[in-house]
């Protein structure tokens, strides 16, 4: 059965804490993104259970709802209707949700604001080098005199082709990070660009070509300073190009953004467009290669230095705590600050592997097998749909559906997808592969790909295999051992009155059909209903019942359309009429409490038939408002609509 846009729009806003609660709403393709002010007036259980709802989480200041394409903007339609909320762009919502983020969490994250734009790029060469270095190993022919394969397609003119394609974003990476940064700090991309290619310009030594008895040449802008070893540091600019570095250009673009900006603001509109883009690149220029380049060249250098050792020196302990904390960056928004050192890993010099990929691969493998265990596992339709798109989906190195979706709202699968991680991310740090004669640490010639793509980058595909293997069969097993599916409350049916005496009055009239009372009780305006929402008819048009016996019956001929999973709350439709009845107010968040549905979706009713069971005592102690709200929610649509008793 299609989704109920509306219902499910609804469902979501009440357990938000009310509209005063939401800061901003926007969508993107698959999920609806909101900011929310106080975080602890959310019903988190409630909004997992919504229908629609396939799993939520919160990233970056966010509140994400996962709802699936071609269905998200639907519902936020809907949303922006209930709530009276205008749309926000995903920007809006991002700087919004910024605002909120404390100081080292808005550091944390840069890196991955840059490199989230420029991965389709990274993955796509990634992908391509590992293809055409496969194809320059397979195609070739065997020697009849030696027996030797000799491998003759990596000589070919289509192989240089082809090798130059794919390793063109590597080559040109400053660029495209300078670009990505400038977009993130505000500053003028297309002097980003400048930025970048300044720091990779031919007229500097290769970074990659530089050993200690290849060293590049100084230029000695104040005069030689040798005697002075400190300001010849920072004075005496190094012919050296910055090819793979990422640090200092990110700061460097930092720089140049700040510089620019403050000009824009003090120069004159008259020659700011000749003074701003000269003085901001030129100081950036010489502050980038008299400072930020050397000495973030050598922290960066410390980073990478300390990132392998953490995976090959201490004899597989760091692979092992970090192949388990892994998911936990993921949860936090963290993961991409990665990148950083995944991208150094590569450019320490040409032909080097990125050992932390299969850590990575490692901890994302694991959370395709704890899924993947739910979905067999589980017996609840709602859990099983989410779950096997979402393994799926882990299984090629996109976790976010699986962690959001089933194993971190589950936990124990998310435990169990850590160890399993956490042991195949030591697997992967104890073994040496043979690649060319020479035994190198398994690593991928990528960064950005994980999971079953990876294969396509790894340096050697039997261990990597066996290193996922480890990860999805060891959390799968363990998801199968502590995990149980809890079993739905079994609710006692709130008895109903012995004689119920159905009214005869009309509440709702219109010219298809009528709306008998279908709630013993005093009718109210619509406009007195106690909640904003109700009341100011952005629902529809109808009144609000205080009831006098706990009892939902068919106001008309019709059909049931919906029953909500809480029990509160029905809708019906007929000759056209689509009818809301909701039982009390905010009572959404009682779970079901209290209320016993006695149709189902799809129902054939008669007037008069008896549809919920209703406690209002139960509402009354759980806080909420009693009064049952009636609602043609299509009243916009239909002629000659009117409300009240009569």
């Amino acid at each position: 059965m299609a989704l109920n846009y509306r219902k499910c729009a609804e469902e979501i806003f009440a357990n938000l804490g009310g509209k005063e609660n939401i800061i901003s709403a926007a969508h993107c393709a698959t999920r609806l993104r909101l900011v929310i002010a106080d975080n602890s007036k959310v019903n988190s259980k409630a909004l997992e259970d919504v229908e629609g709802v396939k799993g939520m989480f919160e990233s970056n200041g966010q509140l994400q709802l996962i709802i699936g394409t071609g269905t998200v903007n639907k519902v936020y339609d809907e949303f922006l209707a209930v709530t009276g909320l205008t749309a926000a762009t995903k920007a809006e919502v991002k700087e919004a949700a910024a605002s909120k983020m404390p100081w080292w969490k808005k550091i944390l994250k840069t890196p991955g604001d840059i490199f989230v734009p420029i991965l389709p790029a990274i993955v796509a060469s990634g992908l391509m080098m590992g293809l055409v270095e496969a194809l320059g190993k397979a195609i070739g022919h065997t020697d009849p005199a030696t027996g030797e394969f000799i491998a003759t397609f990596a000589k070919t003119p289509w192989f240089q082709f082809l090798d130059m394609i794919a390793n063109t974003a590597f080559v040109c990476l400053p660029v495209l990070v300078a670009i990505s940064a400038a977009r993130v700090f505000g500053g003028n991309v297309f002097l980003g660009a400048v930025i970048g290619f300044l720091m990779i310009h031919p007229n500097l030594m290769n970074a990659w070509t530089i050993t200690p008895e290849n060293q590049p040449a100084i230029w000695h802008l104040f005069g030689d300073l040798s005697k002075t070893p400190v300001l010849s540091f920072f004075f005496d600019v190094r012919q050296q190009g910055y090819q793979g570095h990422v640090i200092p250009i990110i700061l460097s673009v930092l720089l140049m953004s700040t510089v620019e900006k403050k000009l824009h603001k003090i120069v004159p509109e008259m020659i700011d467009l000749f003074v701003t883009p000269l003085v901001t690149v030129m100081v950036t220029a010489f502050v980038t290669f008299t400072v930020i380049g050397p000495v973030f060249a050598i922290l960066e250098t410390w980073v990478l230095t300390g990132a392998k050792w953490l995976v090959t020196e201490t004899k597989g302990f760091g692979a092992l705590a970090m192949g388990a904390l892994y998911p936990w960056t993921v949860v936090m928004g963290l993961h991409h600050m990665y990148n950083v050192i995944e991208a150094g890993m590569l450019a320490e010099y040409e032909g080097a592997y990125n050992i932390w990929m299969p850590i990575a691969s490692s901890a994302n493998f694991a959370q395709f097998g704890a899924c993947l265990a739910v979905f067999f596992i589980a017996k609840n339709r709602k859990t099983k749909s989410v779950a096997l798109p979402a393994s799926l989906s882990a299984s090629l190195g996109i976790t976010e559906p699986a962690i959001f979706g089933i194993n971190f709202r589950f936990m124990k699968p998310f435990i169990a997808a850590m160890i399993g991680g956490a042991v195949a991310a030591l697997f992967g740090s104890l073994i040496k592969v043979n690649v060319n004669g020479n035994m190198v640490p398994l690593g991928a010639s990528s960064y950005g790909v994980t999971g079953i793509p990876g294969l396509l980058i790894i340096n050697n595909i039997p261990m990597y295999a066996i290193q996922m293997l480890i990860a999805c069969g060891l959390a799968f097993f363990l998801t199968f051992v502590l995990w149980k599916e809890d079993k739905p409350k079994e609710e006692k049916a709130a008895p109903a009155p012995a004689e119920i005496k159905v009214p005869s009055t009309s509440v709702i009239r219109c010219a298809a059909g009528t709306v008998l009372q279908p709630v013993p009780g005093k009718v109210i305006p619509m406009e007195e209903i106690p909640d904003e929402t109700f009341a100011s008819g952005v629902l529809g048009e109808g009144v609000g019942i205080v009831p006098t016996a706990g009892v939902v019956v068919a106001p008309f001929d019709g059909e049931v359309t919906s029953v909500f999973d809480t029990k509160h709350a029905i809708t019906l439709e007929a000759n056209g009429m689509e009818l809301l009845i909701h039982v009390g107010i905010n009572t959404v968040s009682m779970n079901g409490e209290g209320f016993t549905a006695l149709v189902q979706d799809g129902d054939k009713v008669k007037a008069g038939q008896p549809l919920l069971n209703f406690d209002v005592s139960k509402i009354k102690a759980a806080g909420c408002n009693e009064t049952v709200v009636v609602m043609l929610t299509n009243a916009e649509d239909l002629d000659g609509v009117a409300c009240g008793a009569k």
